[in-house]
């Protein structure tokens, strides 16, 4: 009996025993969730290197169920987003330090905020390249660079100059209004405080036309030469007296053919509307020229027939009357009956002395000029 009993207290111990037991599954104690937090912020920033501003953001943490970044930049909902464990969000930041703010909100519904200073610096463009298109006084600009957010373009033709923008891909077209040599600028902006320049030189000439007089820097004289020997240059003036005080005048030396001479493409045309009387100021240093013709003849005619006695166009001789002194010599063109009173020619002709073949005659000129 007995040993009955003490059978059946021992089955009683092990059911209590057996009853007070948890079963897997149903543990309520979650204090594990003290220790979960978005600390080791090891990478989180992930910065752009190419200027457009763009910083990846990869909260880091354990245990969490989502993540707040506050960009610290930006209004409504582009100034926050929601990021999931193991993801990342990107935002577009301008240049400048900002403090961004990460709310771990874990799976307990435990919210924490760790805050973190981003400091965003643009890289000075790289490989600056300007491409510059000129047509007498017009300038066009192109400009790219790596890097570059756009560009500011500086025409150096106005005191206190504020630049004019350029977008990339774009072109700035500006018209100078007096020759001149100007420094033009270009700066490419990073869209921070970084840039890059670029300095060059422009000048800018005046159109050729009449009145030549040789003393203008910005208008490049073009005397072209036709026959053997035959040349010209822009020189100082032999005689800066009388008439013709100037610095620089024309030097034209005869060629070995009586035909040789100069001719000048003229960017502004003769225009007889204007006057039909060419006059011109020479110099002759031998007097054994005296009485040797210049001529003076007007070739290319806009929108007209040449002078049927002279298929190149209009030709007027006068002689030289001394030496050793400027004199004026006037060209008149108004005995042509054929030439119209609007006409209007492209090319100017010089020659000297044409009856004659023999090298080597030289006489100055210099203010030539259309009169009435």
């Amino acid at each position: 009996m007995k040993k009955i009993k003490l059978i059946c207290s021992i089955l009683l111990l092990l059911v209590v025993a057996s009853s007070c037991k948890k079963q897997d599954g149903i543990d309520q104690d979650l204090s594990f969730l003290n220790n979960v937090s978005s600390s080791n912020p090891d990478k989180i920033f992930d910065i752009s290197n190419d200027n457009s501003g763009i910083v990846k953001i990869t909260p880091l943490g354990e245990g969490v169920a989502f993540f707040t970044v506050n960009f610290g930049e930006g209004t409504g909902t582009a100034a926050s987003a929601v990021v999931i464990p193991g993801n990342n969000t990107r935002h577009a930041y301008r240049e400048g330090s900002y403090s961004v703010s990460i709310i771990t909100n874990d799976v307990a519904g435990k919210t924490s905020t760790a805050t973190y200073p981003l400091t965003v610096t643009f890289r000075a463009p790289e490989k600056l390249l300007v491409t510059k298109t000129q047509a007498a006084h017009n300038l066009k600009v192109k400009a790219t660079a790596d890097f570059a957010a756009s560009f500011l373009v500086y025409f150096g033709d106005v005191a206190n100059e504020v630049g004019t923008a350029l977008a990339k891909g774009a072109e700035l077209s500006h018209d100078y209004a007096t020759s001149g040599k100007f420094n033009v600028k270009v700066v490419a902006l990073s869209g921070g405080a970084a840039k890059s320049e670029n300095i060059s030189v422009v000048i800018v000439t005046d159109p050729f036309g009449l009145p030549i007089d040789f003393d203008n820097a910005y208008i490049s004289y073009f005397f072209g030469t036709f026959g053997g020997g035959q040349a010209f240059a822009k020189v100082a003036n032999p005689s800066k007296t009388g008439l013709n005080t100037s610095d620089s005048v024309g030097r034209f030396t005869r060629g070995f053919e009586g035909w040789s001479g100069t001719y000048s493409p003229l960017n502004i045309p003769v225009n007889f509307a204007q006057g039909k009387k060419i006059k011109m100021l020479v110099f002759n240093p031998n007097a054994a020229l005296i009485g040797k013709s210049v001529n003076v003849e007007l070739e290319k005619p806009v929108g007209l027939p040449a002078d049927p006695a002279n298929p190149w166009g209009a030709v007027v001789k006068t002689p030289l009357t001394t030496s050793g002194a400027w004199e004026e010599l006037t060209f008149d063109f108004s005995g042509i009956a054929a030439i119209p009173a609007t006409a209007k020619f492209n090319q100017l002709v010089l020659r000297f002395n044409d009856q004659v073949d023999g090298a080597g005659a030289i006489i100055y000129i210099d203010n030539i000029r259309l009169t009435n």
